[in-house]
C-alpha cells in the first residue's frame, strides 16, 4: 500500500530474481510514485483511493453473494490449514436475479465454502464459471474457467479478515476479442492504527 492505494512492484521474472539493471529501474520508479503521490491534491488523492477502494469492494462483494445464487449442501468435513471445516457444494439458483452485471457471472458458476467447524464463520469461498454467461447484452461473454477465491483468518476474538484474494476472469468481446485478467492478493500484517503491526499467521 502507497498512500492509501495499492502499489504493484516487480519482484521477478518467471522466479528468477531481477538483475541490477532492472531493479535500479524499479527503485527509480517507486520513487516517481511516492513523489507524484505525494503532490496530489486531496481530490487527486480521494479519486485515486476511492477507484482502488471500488475495485476492492466490488470483488469483495461478488463473493459475498455467492450464498444468495448457490444452492449449497453439505459434502464433508475437512481440515483447512488450522482449522476444521464443513464443506459445502453450491449449485446455480435458477431463481437467482443478480443485482449488478458482476455478479451476472455468478449464474453459470458453481462454488465451495469451507465453513469453521467450531465458530461457523466461513474460512475460504470460491466459485468457478461451468457454462458461459453474456454480459452487457450480447457484447461480452464470460467464459468457463474464469474463478474467484477468497480466505479469511481470524485477526481477534470474533472477527475475521482477508488474508488471501485471487481471480482469474476470461471473456471475449463480440466473440473476437479475448480478455484476459489474473490478480492475486495477499493480506497480512494487521494492525489498529498507531498499534505495531501483527502477522494474521501468527494469531491463535
Amino acid at each position: 500500500m502507497l498512500a492509501g492505494s495499492r502499489y504493484e512492484r516487480l519482484a521477478a521474472v518467471d522466479d528468477k530474481p531481477l538483475s541490477p539493471a532492472d531493479e535500479a529501474k524499479e527503485r527509480r520508479r517507486f520513487q516517481k510514485a511516492v513523489a507524484q503521490r505525494q503532490r496530489e491534491s486531496p481530490s487527486e488523492r480521494d479519486q485515486r483511493t476511492g477507484q482502488y477502494q471500488k475495485e476492492i469492494d466490488r470483488d469483495h462483494a461478488l463473493m459475498g453473494e455467492l450464498t444468495k445464487a448457490l444452492d449449497f449442501t453439505l459434502s464433508g468435513k475437512e481440515m483447512l490449514g488450522r482449522h476444521e471445516v464443513y464443506v459445502l457444494k453450491g449449485t446455480p439458483r435458477a431463481d437467482y436475479r443478480p443485482p449488478n452485471k458482476y455478479a451476472k457471472a455468478l449464474t453459470g458458476m458453481q462454488g465451495t465454502l469451507w465453513i469453521d467447524a467450531v465458530n461457523f464463520h466461513w474460512v475460504k469461498a470460491e466459485a468457478e464459471v461451468v457454462r458461459p454467461v453474456w454480459i452487457y447484452g450480447f457484447v461480452a461473454r464470460i467464459e468457463p474457467g474464469t474463478r474467484f477465491e477468497l480466505e479469511q483468518t481470524p485477526i481477534a476474538t470474533g472477527l475475521w479478515m482477508p488474508s488471501h484474494f485471487s481471480m482469474e476472469a476470461k471473456a471475449k468481446v463480440l466473440l473476437l476479442f479475448p480478455h484476459y485478467e489474473q490478480e492475486d492478493i495477499s493480506y497480512f500484517s494487521y494492525h489498529k492504527a498507531g498499534a505495531s503491526p501483527v502477522d494474521a499467521n501468527d494469531v491463535k
